[in-house]
């Protein structure tokens, strides 16, 4: 039986390990028992899963997590933390402590995870690197099928945003190349320690294929365009273009009204517009 962490248990690891939660790290650690079931069952993990763990800090969503799956592989930043994690997971949840492999890493930067190959992301990400190490995975693991991420609520409304709703924005569209993404619910600030200063959200990412075309070219055409949101795309993408000109034949040779801004434009449009012929485009 899994002995989750609450709160005095969180607060006593801390201590310990003379952990004092930074902002750096973005370290706000769960210790709500309730929450993380929730977040286990959301996630709809199967028993041959194998769950990639991104900043699982003290253990309190990997001991949640292990008994829901076949393994977790848990990339963790904090030395102190990562050498920890197995000896909780031992203590706590000693018939699944074999699931758990632990990767002392900075997951922007991981290039490979060992092990099985992951076919879930479940994390409670760092919130001021949440965006780039989302996407970063979703990139680096092919394999990984079904998302459920805990984000700052703000970010995790950008994730889900649609085409011409104001959230809508690069971290919508980048996400949309990868899967099909929704809200999946809130998770109140008590349930954190330290306390955040803002409310949280769960995103749910579903992965499907991504559109035709070059991810990079169509990266550059979408951060192109929402460099100046305000300006209509034949102003945005001119220096991508290399004229307004050019953008203004690139954008008719894609179908796309000139006037347009970028936050109408799906992840398809992006896609079908970087790979418009620029030297094409301008003969016409």
């Amino acid at each position: 039986m899994t002995a989750l962490l609450g709160a005095a248990a969180i607060r006593e690891l801390a201590q310990q390990l003379d952990l004092r939660p930074t902002k750096t790290l973005g370290q706000n650690f769960l210790h709500d028992a309730n929450t993380i079931r929730k977040i286990v069952r959301t996630a709809g993990l199967h028993e041959d899963d194998v769950v990639c763990e991104v900043g699982p800090g003290l253990g309190s969503l990997t001991l949640g997590l292990l008994p829901a799956c076949a393994h977790v592989t848990a990339v963790e930043i904090d030395p102190r933390l990562a050498d920890q994690l197995p000896v909780t997971v031992a203590q706590r949840a000693p018939d699944v402590a074999g699931r758990l492999t632990v990767v002392t890493a900075d997951a922007l930067r991981v290039q490979e995870l060992p092990g099985p190959p992951p076919t879930a992301l479940v994390a409670n990400l760092p919130y001021n690197i949440a965006v780039p190490v989302l996407l970063h995975l979703l990139e680096l693991v092919p394999t990984i099928r079904t998302s459920l991420v805990l984000v700052q609520a703000e970010v995790a409304d950008r994730l889900a945003a649609a085409p011409g709703t104001p959230a809508y924005g690069v971290p919508s569209v980048k996400a949309a190349w990868y899967a099909d993404v929704r809200r999946a619910g809130n998770v109140p600030r008590p349930v954190f320690w330290p306390v955040p200063n803002v409310d949280s959200g769960l995103v749910a990412l579903t992965r499907r294929p991504a559109p035709d075309g070059d991810r990079a070219a169509t990266f550059a055409v979408i951060d192109a365009a929402f460099a100046t949101r305000r300006k209509g795309l034949r102003a945005a993408l001119a220096r991508w273009a290399g004229s307004p000109a050019a953008a203004e034949a690139r954008l008719r040779a894609a179908g796309i009204d000139p006037t347009t801004r970028g936050e109408q434009l799906s992840v398809t449009d992006f896609a079908r517009l970087a790979a418009t012929d620029p030297v094409t485009a301008e003969g016409r």
